[in-house]
């Protein structure tokens, strides 16, 4: 068994394809979230690669050639031969790196809240009508740590979401990104009432957009349980539709989501702070 590092470019892996006759079945979605990559020149060389047995059959390495060509762009790889029939049976059975042990690697605070937050923020900023669910694996390690570096701020967001998330039941996703977005557009407006009377309800009149969010979440919660990542979606668009009537001075009393209903932006406007005070 020996390896070398070479460059596969679309053509040298549609050839190779034709030597895969007993892989695992294809994932389209694995493919696509690699050739995604490969696009946005993430893709580096690691110790994984492609790996032919003792046949020249194709053993490991068919969702990467597979990305290679649709992508339509050459890689350096590393590609290993003469590997024993008998290794296939352990191949890729161990647990995949996922974005939360990437960004506890790098020393990041709160990686378990970090990661889904960092991949929320890039579904609101990318794809804001589209459903959270399943789309986990379009947003890759290396993105998130990009996003990162673009929006530092989000760090502080999750450590704010983190005692909401105990208040209330919002999810710190939700909590962070709201947070965070509603922090970046409306710098001037100053967010500690609006998180004291989240995370504690006190003085809180009927019809305050806080209370009206905290009852909201607090009654889901107790109603029944819900799929996390569409729970952070739902959430979210109810924390902004609550931190716009805030800002703008409006009661809320009601809250609650239409079929096909938007993700609201953050409001330009501002009424008189009456709302935006305790008690």
């Amino acid at each position: 068994m020996y390896s070398t590092i070479e460059l596969i470019t679309p053509e040298l892996a549609s050839q190779w394809l034709l030597l895969n006759v007993h892989n695992r079945p294809l994932s389209k979605t694995f493919v696509q979230q690699l050739a995604q990559q490969i696009t946005r020149g993430e893709w580096q060389l690691t110790h994984q690669g492609i790996a032919f047995d003792e046949d020249g059959h194709l053993s490991d390495g068919q969702h990467r050639l597979e990305a290679i060509v649709k992508a339509g762009i050459p890689v350096r790889s590393v590609v290993t031969r003469n590997v024993p029939r008998s290794a296939f049976v352990v191949m890729d059975t161990g647990r995949k790196r996922g974005a939360r042990d990437a960004l506890a690697l790098v020393g990041e605070e709160h990686p378990t809240f970090l990661a889904p937050a960092l991949r929320g923020l890039h579904l609101y900023l990318a794809s804001p009508e589209t459903a959270w669910s399943g789309q986990s694996s379009v947003v890759s390690n290396e993105l998130l740590l990009s996003l990162l570096r673009e929006h530092p701020g989000i760090r502080e967001a999750v450590r704010q979401g983190i005692p909401m998330n105990k208040a209330f039941r919002i999810t710190v996703t939700a909590a962070a990104v709201g947070w965070y977005i509603s922090s970046r557009e409306r710098p001037e407006i100053d967010q500690q009432p609006w998180f004291d009377g989240l995370v504690t309800g006190a003085g809180l009149r009927i019809g305050d957009p806080r209370l009206t969010l905290r009852n909201t979440l607090l009654n889901m919660a107790a109603g029944k349980a819900h799929r996390r990542r569409e729970d952070s979606r739902e959430h979210l668009l109810y924390y902004l539709k609550s931190w716009n009537a805030w800002v703008e001075g409006r009661e809320m009393k009601l809250l609650r989501r239409s079929p096909g209903e938007k993700m609201p932006r953050i409001s330009r406007r501002t009424a008189p702070p009456k709302l935006q005070e305790d008690g």
